[in-house]
């Protein structure tokens, strides 16, 4: 595990990273596996996470309370440089303080919050609406003043694309990085020409794309995301959807009784070694009377 002192910043990451890919974790073994995989971050979403560990939609049924517990158990598990997703920021600009406090504290590189009025849902879900742009100005000010570690980068997500339209989204974007935003997201644009305007329009600013199975948004692969100017790709839902799939096949296996599936699984060493089986014996060994 990296030892977290030494880790990059975020911002040499995506100076080293053409593009940064960021899959999403949705619990701890999700965020060890990516390592174990040799990615040089990742990122956590509130999709993922309400669905895996509440077992609930995104649509805004948790606050920052019930998502920091998860945010810790899983970046507990790896020390690679982490995205958080903090949805709106859970209230107004006192709270956003506190988010990015709490997050940063936790060990968090990067942090995104959007401008959804709460009850906030997953950006590619319909029936979203967006405050003020004012407002989320004065939040993302805040957010900057917040920081403690002049290396958190804060990313400034847009929901106004569903909205108000793709010319709104842009205006938005300009706003938020004029009042602290690092990086900037327009969730869910609707075509390539859409992703090519995006990428266009703020150049040398780090950009994140969000592909998503099922989205509206369509999937590139990271070289043409890359070349379109985004710096950062996220997969929100790759690691959960395979993941749902899989325990409803396991379970239909073992409700029929056949256990055809035995095998596709991994084995009982590789998921100790997974855990961190061998280092935790070591210890184990090394204090034992």
């Amino acid at each position: 595990m990296m030892n977290i002192s030494a880790r990059p910043t975020w911002k040499q990451l995506l100076a080293r990273e053409k593009p940064l890919l960021l899959p999403v974790a949705h619990d701890a073994l999700a965020a060890r596996l990516i390592e174990r995989a040799g990615f040089a971050a990742y990122s956590i979403g509130g999709f993922p996470l309400v669905g895996s560990r509440y077992g609930i939609p995104d649509i805004g049924l948790v606050g920052f309370g019930e998502m920091s517990a998860g945010m810790r158990d899983i970046m507990a598990a790896t020390s690679l440089p982490v995205l958080v997703d903090a949805d709106d920021g859970y209230g107004d600009v006192k709270n956003v303080a506190r988010t990015i406090r709490g997050y940063e504290a936790m060990g968090a590189s990067a942090i995104f919050i959007e401008d959804q009025r709460a009850p906030k849902r997953c950006g590619h879900m319909a029936g979203k609406d967006v405050i003020d742009a004012d407002v989320m100005a004065a939040k993302l000010r805040a957010a900057a003043d917040a920081r403690q570690n002049a290396d958190t980068f804060l990313i400034a997500r847009t929901d106004a694309r569903a909205v108000h339209g793709l010319d709104e989204a842009l205006r938005r974007a300009e706003l938020y990085l004029k009042s602290g935003a690092d990086g900037i997201f327009v969730e869910a644009p609707l075509s390539i020409e859409e992703l090519e305007r995006i990428g266009r329009a703020f150049k040398g600013v780090p950009q994140l794309a969000n592909m998503l199975e099922d989205g509206r948004t369509p999937l590139l692969p990271p070289r043409e995301l890359a070349s379109l100017g985004f710096a950062m790709v996220a997969y929100p839902t790759t690691l959960i959807f395979r993941v749902a799939r899989t325990i409803e096949k396991a379970l239909a296996d073992l409700k029929a009784g056949t256990l055809t599936l035995a095998g596709e699984g991994v084995g009982f060493d590789e998921f100790k070694a997974m855990t961190g089986f061998a280092q935790w014996a070591e210890v184990e060994q090394r204090h034992s009377g």
